[in-house]
């Protein structure tokens, strides 16, 4: 089961649409720094783009940074939502459980799925930020034969130095802290999902959850549920790009995105366990 959605999710258009649209704003944000080379004021612009100036090496970074906060959890609910609702609108939810596939297999099926795109959505970005940082930003990394190999040192936020392979780590915890939240947004879309046979209503549903969360983030007379909110920690990865890193939100985030992942799935299994399908 776990073969067949996946085959369905790289088979699928749009995914690739869905992940060319994720790698083509760090790529157009590159080409204005590089032309004009005019850093963001300080305290403005997203994370890293006074840092890839100096030093491109980090424009993975970044390029994270930029679509964090908007584009990849779009695509994520959207996804997510699409899950068991589109499959009910589509009336090939019925005739899918008719064979011998338990509902749990199937949500497990669809979760895994999800990870999946995550991962290949975020390597992507990662992957074509850091050639286009290479290529456009001047980072001067070192070649053998013509091929470009690990960059220099780089400088981490707190001015210290951070060698290749501790960039390469580093990296590597973000993107699995990446992942984590994301699956915390797909937990969302997933579950309401379960609840309606509109692929839209359970995406949109998931996004009102998230920007309520994001507004509620910026305003101090919520201060008393900030620490609760799913979208609180999503940028706490940056400081994994400290020298030394600055575990103490990477651990909050990671608690409360994994307590929201194993509530929210429960909530959709039961829910799912127990539904009559009709469509």
């Amino acid at each position: 089961m776990i073969y067949v959605e996946l085959s369905k999710l790289f088979r699928r258009p749009r995914m690739y649409v869905i992940v060319a649209l994720l790698c083509l704003l760090p790529l157009i944000v590159a080409i204005f720094l590089a032309t004009t080379r005019i850093p963001p004021p300080p305290g403005q612009g997203g994370a890293f783009l006074a840092a890839v100036l100096g030093n491109g090496a980090l424009y993975p970074a970044a390029a994270m940074a930029l679509v964090l906060p908007v584009f990849l959890p779009v695509a994520v609910a959207v996804l997510a939502g699409d899950a068991v609702a589109g499959e009910a609108t589509g009336g090939t939810l019925r005739y899918l459980l008719i064979r011998p596939v338990g509902r749990t297999r199937l949500l497990v099926a669809k979760l895994v799925a999800m990870v999946a795109f995550v991962l290949f959505a975020i390597a992507m970005v990662v992957l074509t930020s850091y050639i286009t940082g290479v290529l456009l930003l001047g980072t001067g990394p070192a070649t053998t034969g013509g091929v470009v190999v690990l960059p220099p040192d780089v400088t981490s936020l707190s001015g210290g130095v951070i060698s290749p392979t501790e960039l390469v780590a580093r990296m590597l915890g973000t993107i699995g802290y990446i992942t984590l939240s994301m699956l915390g947004v797909a937990s969302i879309a997933l579950f309401l999902s379960t609840l309606t046979d509109s692929a839209l209503g359970a995406a949109m549903g998931a996004l009102s959850v998230l920007v309520t969360s994001q507004v509620l983030v910026t305003l101090d007379a919520a201060e008393s549920v900030k620490p609760y909110l799913p979208t609180r920690y999503w940028l706490a990865w940056i400081d994994f790009f400290r020298d030394p890193i600055l575990w103490r939100d990477i651990e909050r985030g990671a608690l409360l995105q994994l307590v929201y992942v194993a509530v929210l799935l429960g909530c959709a299994w039961a829910n799912f366990k127990t539904r009559d399908i009709t469509s």
